[in-house]
């Protein structure tokens, strides 16, 4: 199918086409008939790819102070691949669709529906539910697709809260202006448009409003004061684009006395107190379409506000927006300026500086075709030896196209099918690493017979549903960690194991088993008899709440999901069985939200030794992020960061230190091939994996209570 991206490192819009998406619980798939361009968040999209390193880096300050700070931890190139690999990803583009139903994905909307979202341009999207909504017959496509963007307009005018007879202010009159003022209008209002353009001055009073034209040098401070009747207007919503702090400043100069200000677009905000303090002036900044935005379990998991406290959520807002178009108080058609088909996108964007640009409706003739094709070639088919190690690969994620890849490709493993779900990354990661195919169809992959390797990485969730079906399809399986969420996925994994009678290899990504300095280690423990004892500290860095990754569900929170590396390290390490744990975490405290990834977990061994891993997210930045330290003999080794191994009092070492930071991934992932071409066992013994898996849920367990 045929979707429009920004690239973000040559600048350069273009249409690509990738695989449609596959169908998903609680998300619709739709086939595309319009989608409309929001010149003003499109343009700063298009206007931050456009611009050089350090042109994005004035504009992103946040991200050089995390940039400095991962190379102070992780080191110059580590950090520069980091950086180089962002910017490699295609941005999509778009947020306002209307198409129909072809995979209603078990919700109560109907295949064959006619629905607007917050789809990308795209011949065919999949969107969660909460983020659809059914179109009135009566309402046309073209005017449906401007939904979206008439939702951001309604949410900033329901936050000014306006009430019949006031006098409202709209500061800059493109889309989301034009459609706030006919919104205002309709409360009631009596409103005044201010804009540098006489056309959207002219639009803007076709909608009832009266304006300020400043390229006549109208004066908004006067016309605001003569039109409020000397009292000052009731509020102002902003709905300009600029790094000017002037709009706030005017906005608050024409309010009266306990005036509303509402940021709806994007200005600057150096605020002065005078201008608020004199007045007891309000500001809020509006959020997108309204409430739910940002919300995992809304947006994601599909869970609705109830209507009796949350009346108006982003889906109700597209509702109700509707609804005003279907009785007419609505009107977009004079909005637009431009129509193209989807073939034709680079010619569309390059109009956003265009003066008179507004509603560009973009169209999708041959959408219907785009959701047949699940597989599509990318390079000749090499014709593998049976012995060989050919690859599929599930999941084409930042870890998997930053690490996982480029690992298996340097060991001399065979690129044949990128699986992801979406599409949009299987092929575009699958063109840059030459793999034969991309494909959303897992289970054709499965029974390729040409494959003999698969390797996961997708959301923890589904990690032990794919292992298992790439056991029984007689497959080698990699799964990037965790191996399982739960001991009853475990105890599947083992059934399906068994079932096969152990043909197949099953190997977890631990890798820093496998790193240099770990090794040069466990040569150093080995020679050292008696128990041994051990501290590991992971400063993990805090991620929040909302994040998958720490959902019990999807990503099995921090312990399971990133702590069990230190499970299997101090497994490798000591050599013996572990015959006990003890696990504690944070007290519960106001403000702290999760404290399972900010514990202390000791391990006992059959050999007598134990160590304790702190897995702490509560720390900072500036402190280096993983620190392992030995202690038996009469000395003490310390692995800092997986950089330099230091030896105290350590009899024959005294210290080893790498030019860059090496955790192990391109080992042991080249340790997993070379087992698969040689017929070795696989470089961690299944029951370790086993040991070490059921050992991190149990661990996990324990924290929760």
């Amino acid at each position: 199918m045929k979707k429009i991206f920004q690239d973000l490192k040559s600048g350069e819009t273009r249409v690509e086409d990738v695989l449609s998406a596959q169908g998903a619980r609680n998300c619709l798939l739709i086939t595309s008939l319009k989608s409309l361009v929001s010149v003003g968040t499109e343009r700063m999209l298009v206007d931050f790819g456009k611009a050089n390193l350090v042109d994005k880096a004035l504009q992103q300050p946040d991200k050089v102070k995390q940039a400095l700070q991962k190379i102070g931890t992780d080191g110059l190139m580590p950090t520069v691949e980091a950086i180089r690999s962002k910017l490699d990803q295609p941005l999509p583009l778009g947020y306002s669709n209307v198409g129909i139903v072809s995979e209603n994905g078990g919700t109560s909307f109907s295949i064959g529906d006619r629905v607007v979202s917050n789809g990308h341009h795209a011949e065919v999207v999949r969107v969660p539910k909460n983020l659809c909504a059914l179109i009135p017959d009566n309402v046309d496509d073209e005017s449906a697709a401007f939904t979206v963007l008439g939702a951001i307009a309604l949410q900033g005018t329901r936050l000014a809260q306006p009430t019949l007879g006031e006098v409202i202010v709209v500061t800059g009159l493109g889309l989301v202006g034009l459609l706030t003022v006919q919104l205002l209008r309709a409360q009631g209002c009596r409103v005044l448009g201010i804009d540098f353009d006489s056309h959207k001055c002219e639009l803007a009073r076709s909608f009832g409003a009266s304006v300020v034209d400043l390229s006549k040098g109208g004066d908004p401070l006067a016309v605001a004061q003569v039109f409020s009747r000397g009292r000052g207007v009731d509020g102002v919503i902003i709905t300009a684009s600029t790094k000017s702090n002037e709009p706030v400043h005017q906005a608050a100069t024409m309010c009266r006395q306990r005036g509303r200000i509402v940021l709806v677009g994007v200005v600057g905000l150096e605020l002065s107190r005078a201008d608020f303090y004199e007045k007891e002036l309000t500001f809020q900044v509006s959020c997108s379409y309204g409430p739910g935005r940002y919300d995992s379990d809304y947006e994601e998991k599909g869970y609705d506000y109830p209507v009796g406290f949350v009346r108006w959520t982003q889906q109700r807002n597209f509702e109700a927006v509707l609804d005003m178009m279907a009785s007419g108080a609505l009107d977009v058609k004079p909005l637009i300026t431009h129509r193209f088909a989807i073939d034709e996108a680079p010619e569309a964007y390059k109009l956003l500086d265009t003066r008179g640009t507004l509603g560009i409706v973009i169209d999708y003739p041959n959408s219907a075709d785009a959701l047949a094709v699940n597989t599509v070639p990318l390079t000749a088919l090499i014709d593998y030896k049976p012995e060989e190690v050919v690859c599929s690969f599930v999941g084409g994620g930042n870890y998997a196209s930053r690490v996982l890849i480029p690992a298996f490709a340097e060991a001399g493993a065979g690129l044949h099918t990128l699986v992801t779900s979406g599409g949009v990354s299987a092929v575009h990661q699958g063109k840059k690493y030459g793999f034969a195919q991309a494909s959303t169809d897992l289970e054709a992959s499965l029974v390729n017979e040409a494959i003999n390797t698969v390797v996961i990485s997708t959301q923890h969730k589904l990690h032990a549903q794919q292992i298992i079906a790439g056991l029984n399809a007689g497959k080698q399986v990699f799964v990037e960690k965790p191996l399982a969420l739960t001991l009853d996925e475990l105890e599947s994994i083992d059934s399906a194991w068994q079932v096969g009678q152990g043909k197949s290899r099953l190997m977890v990504g631990y890798n820093r088993r496998f790193s240099p300095l770990t090794v040069t280690m466990k040569v150093q423990l080995d020679k050292c008899a008696g128990p041994k004892t051990f501290i590991l500290t992971m400063n993990a860095g805090d991620i929040p709440a909302g994040h998958w990754t720490q959902d019990r569900e999807m990503g099995g929170g921090r312990v399971i999901g990133e702590a069990c590396h230190y499970i299997d390290l101090l497994r490798f390490l000591v050599g013996a069985p572990i015959s006990g744990f003890t696990a504690a975490s944070l007290g519960t405290a106001a403000g702290v939200g999760i404290t399972e990834d900010k514990a202390s977990i000791t391990l006992t061994f059959e050999d007598g030794s134990m160590g304790t891993i702190h897995y702490f997210a509560n720390g900072g930045k500036a402190f280096p992020k993983e620190r392992i330290e030995a202690f038996g003999g009469d000395g003490v080794l310390q692995l800092d960061n997986f950089k330099r191994l230091k030896g105290y009092g350590w009899s024959g070492f005294k210290s080893q230190r790498l030019l860059s930071q090496d955790k192990g991934q391109n080992a042991c992932a080249a340790a997993f091939v070379e087992s698969i071409r040689s017929g070795q066992p696989t470089p961690i013994p299944y029951d370790e994996i086993m040991e070490v898996a059921r050992v991190s849920i149990e661990v996990a367990e324990q924290l929760r209570g």
